[in-house]
């Protein structure tokens, strides 16, 4: 690895403890950032943030956080106790949820002397298309609800944003260099998209205006994972 930010961040969504640190023990070196979602926080516990970080990994902790203020400034204060580097609220959760976010992180940062993760606000999920964001209520389609939520998430002071490549471009002009752009649902081209309906390749991705890509099963499914990295890393170049 070099001394440049490393724009990948592999998801390591495994069930079982010992298969997601046997991952992780493959992928070191060849990744900065390693991402812990909802599913295995919830099944190994707080502990595998900090167990993630003792193998020299930062950690994108990725709970969509979404509930009353009160709540989520609590959960965010927890996440920055564990030595989380990134972490996700859900954009949808309004202004005054998104607030309490950052002051929590910000101020339990400065509490714990170390430095603030990165709050950033999920805009639609990359599952849902046109279709399924209009059954949901919003009637703007998934491009004009993610610059929406976007734009919220950015007003609120949140540092950026996920968001699937397809908005990256119209997020970037909406909210300048400044807003980190995350994008997810990343496959090598030609791959089985499986349950996402809007993805990328890594290059459309990074020539979107993407910061970071996540990209968990083309790297994880694979017998070699590091292989696996490698190649999609090549085809970013």
């Amino acid at each position: 690895m070099s001394g440049a930010r490393d724009p990948f961040i592999v998801a390591l969504d495994l069930r079982k403890r010992e298969s997601l640190l046997d991952l992780a023990d493959r992928l070191r070196g060849e990744v900065e950032t390693v991402k812990v979602g909802l599913e295995a926080f919830v099944r190994m516990g707080p502990g595998i943030v900090e167990e993630l970080r003792g193998m020299g990994f930062k950690v994108f902790t990725d709970l969509k956080l979404h509930d009353i203020p009160n709540t989520v400034s609590g959960a965010v204060r927890g996440l920055v106790r564990t030595g989380a580097s990134m972490l996700t609220v859900h954009a949808s959760g309004g202004g005054a949820m998104l607030e309490a976010a950052v002051s929590a992180a910000r101020e339990e940062a400065a509490a714990e002397n170390v430095a603030a993760p990165l709050v950033l606000g999920v805009t639609v999920l990359t599952s849902l298309d046109d279709a399924a964001v209009a059954e949901i209520g919003w009637p703007q389609g998934a491009a004009g609800t993610a610059l929406a939520l976007a734009r919220l998430a950015w007003e609120a002071g949140l540092d950026g944003v996920v968001a699937s490549a397809r908005e990256a471009p119209l997020l970037r002009e909406a909210l300048g260099g400044g807003a980190v752009i995350v994008t997810p649902g990343i496959r090598a081209a030609g791959a089985a998209v499986q349950d996402q309906a809007r993805t990328s390749t890594p290059r459309e991705a990074l020539a979107a205006g993407a910061d970071y890509l996540v990209v968990g099963r083309p790297v994880i499914a694979s017998p070699d994972p590091a292989g696996a990295l490698r190649g999609l890393r090549e085809e970013a170049r």
